[in-house]
């Protein structure tokens, strides 16, 4: 075999390993979100059993509060009353029946360097 037909095979297997470990790493990221649903938009309405969303199609989505919801602003712990009407939001959320129930709620500036790891 010719070392030109050598490094063609080569760079032919190093790019189906390579798009190997992008789909894997895909669905991963697929999986780790689960069911899990991302409101986002700005709260219109708090009160201690949930959070009213207007997203960006108008749509207001109703959010139910748990015990275990976590409260995250700028990065830092928070809690329920840190957030305020107007405030953008983004939730993490898990369907059950039909209510979401916040298993996190992210509010606030996002600290350089951490937009992409809050998702």
């Amino acid at each position: 075999m010719s070392e030109y037909s050598m490094r063609r095979k080569e760079r032919k297997m190093i790019k189906l390993f390579s798009m190997a470990v992008l789909v894997a790493m895909l669905a991963v990221g697929t999986w780790a979100h689960g069911t899990d649903k991302h409101v986002m938009g700005v709260v219109t309405k708090i009160t201690d059993t949930e959070v009213s969303v207007e997203g960006a199609d108008k749509q207001v989505t109703v959010v139910k509060l748990a015990a275990d919801t976590e409260f995250v602003k700028s990065g830092a712990a928070a809690s329920l009353k840190d957030l305020k009407v107007g405030d953008r939001v983004v939730i993490h959320a898990k369907p059950v029946g039909t209510d979401l129930i916040a298993h996190e709620v992210r509010f606030g500036k996002m600290p350089a360097g951490t937009q992409a790891a809050a998702h």
